[in-house]
């Protein structure tokens, strides 16, 4: 809503239009005398409640209040009682305001830049929630618009306790695991949670993580510069052991053969060099399962500097009680080399890709049919195609969009977003200079904080499949089912498509778009799975069954 909107002005009367009366000529005529406006009274044997002293008092009090005896305490009266009503406003909208703004400290405003968010969202009067909630869902579904409102999931709640008897007693650990995360942050993340599960399974003591500072992004960042270590550390107490560091009179092998475990109590040190992809998605005992929740949703939080900036992100972003939208919109120069996919660039950014996709080793395919990937729906979204879906969906051009990712590629960058969405945000405009200064060079801090923010919006959009998507989309199903599109890639792109070429109208379009989208909003569903770990859905895109459990029907 408008802070304008917040209170219409209302009309009062002053205290002098008690004694003015309207003549059938438009002029107005004051009575002297206050019986004059007395209703008469006909029962002779009744006395008129006001009389004497009391009559003599208020004739006497409607003389000060004539403008021609005494004007200027007319005028003071007036003006003392529009002071003391302007102050009464003021102490009701300052206190609807601290209210709607919530999380957000009234001193937060004083550092804000003079433009922040000028554009409030029209459409979100009501709270910003979220709605996912068992005794909310109902309650709300009649207030909220339709394309905001979470998947119905009532019969579903996260439960990642474990059992005391699967929890550690603290026997002597077998000895220490070595980790060395790879990938980016989300990649790393999972990674992470696995190495906890398998610590378990071995008895060993975890040894913090050291991160991957030689991917694509080349982060020199380390585990305490991201995370929280002192919780992940005391979350963990009751299932591994973790510490800092290896202790001075355990030696650091370089390299084992064989079975783990064996190696594990041999040699007492065991180093993974690379965590991903560690532990199978399915057919995993439920208490390890729990657990891999546990580490990555609980244990693995950020560091406070993270967590604190993050958090004003979404505090500016819901301001005036308004919502959005965090569109992962993965159109960067690394995945579209890494996938082959060009649509909408020029012949000199494709060619520019084709040789980045040649110069990383270990990026298989080379050779890659852009155009046939994208209508198998296996590309990322352009900018415009995302803009035509949301816009497909419902989302109005006022719709606040946040955008998780890095650097868009081509000369065009978001422009067309920009021109059906022009409130698009991400961390380099929602910050003032002094709080981005610190993470502006860090790409898995930048990805932290980009992180938070898709965590808690209104509504989560990924246009591609990949690590930040799944660990995204897994959280906010564990932390109720919050409202997530997974758009249908492979059949917007043939029917966008054909709407560009004129055999399909707009209307027709986006009744199919919306009718493709129904059931892909995040709502429950059992993981699926497949022959293979790649045709199968990721344990941390969907962690149920394992860490959600559904009520049981009567």
């Amino acid at each position: 809503m408008i802070p304008g909107d917040i209170c219409q002005s209302k009309t009062r009367r002053r205290a002098v239009d008690a004694i003015e009366f309207a003549e059938e000529d438009g002029t107005l005529t004051f009575v002297n005398d206050f019986n004059k406006i007395l209703p008469q009274n006909h029962h002779h044997h009744e006395k008129s409640p006001l009389c004497g002293c009391s009559r003599r008092r208020i004739n006497s009090l409607l003389r000060c209040f004539r403008p021609g005896r005494n004007l200027s305490g007319w005028i003071l009266g007036a003006l003392i009682l529009l002071a003391v009503s302007t102050l009464f406003v003021k102490a009701i909208l300052m206190t609807s305001f601290l209210r709607v703004t919530g999380n957000m400290s009234p001193n937060d405003f004083l550092h804000r830049r003079s433009n922040p968010l000028e554009v409030s969202s029209v459409l979100m009067e009501t709270s910003h929630e979220y709605e996912g909630d068992d005794d909310k869902d109902n309650q709300q579904a009649v207030q909220i618009p339709e394309v905001w409102r979470n998947p119905t999931s009532n019969n579903y709640y996260k439960c990642v306790d474990r059992q005391s008897n699967k929890t550690r007693s603290k026997p002597a650990p077998n000895g220490y695991i070595l980790v060395r995360a790879n990938g980016g942050l989300n990649q790393m993340k999972t990674g992470i949670s696995d190495m906890v599960a398998i610590a378990q399974l071995m008895n060993a003591a975890l040894v913090l993580p050291s991160l991957d500072h030689k991917s694509f992004w080349t982060d020199p960042s380390d585990f305490k510069d991201i995370f929280n270590w002192k919780h992940f550390m005391n979350a963990m107490e009751d299932d591994i052991q973790v510490v800092e560091s290896l202790p001075p009179n355990v030696a650091h092998p370089s390299y084992y053969k064989g079975e783990m475990l064996k190696m594990l109590k041999l040699h007492k040190v065991i180093q993974f060099t690379h965590t991903d992809s560690r532990l199978a998605n399915n057919g995993i005992p439920d208490a390890i399962q729990k657990l891999r929740c546990h580490a990555m949703y609980e244990a693995l939080q950020f560091s406070e500097d993270i967590e604190l900036l993050g958090n004003k992100f979404v505090s500016r972003l819901k301001e005036n009680g308004g919502r959005y939208i965090a569109l992962h919109l993965r159109y960067e120069k690394d995945m579209l080399a890494f996938t082959g996919c060009n649509h909408n660039l020029t012949r000199k950014e494709a060619e520019e890709l084709r040789k980045l996709r040649r110069k990383v080793r270990h990026w298989k395919e080379k050779r890659i049919n852009g155009t046939e990937r994208r209508l198998q729906g296996r590309c990322p979204m352009t900018p415009r195609e995302a803009a035509v879906l949301l816009e497909a969906l419902g989302y109005p051009s006022t719709t606040k969009i946040y955008i998780v990712a890095g650097e868009i590629y081509g000369q065009y960058g978001l422009n067309a977003l920009r021109e059906k969405y022009p409130n698009v945000y991400y961390h380099s405009n929602l910050a003032l200079e002094e709080e981005i200064q610190p993470f502006s060079q860090l790409q898995n801090q930048l990805a932290a904080l980009d992180y938070i923010v898709a965590l808690k919006s209104d509504v989560f959009v990924y246009t591609y499949d990949g690590n930040m998507a799944k660990a995204v989309r897994g959280h906010r199903i564990f932390e109720g089912y919050r409202k997530t599109i997974d758009p249908d890639k492979q059949n917007f792109v043939r029917l966008i498509d054909e709407m560009d070429k004129g055999n399909l109208p707009w209307e027709e379009f986006s009744s199919k778009v919306r009718c493709l989208h129904e059931k892909r909003i995040g709502a429950p569903h059992s993981r699926l799975v497949g022959d293979s770990p790649k045709l199968e859905e990721s344990f941390y895109a969907n962690p149920f069954p394992g860490c959600i459990c559904q009520k049981s029907r009567r």
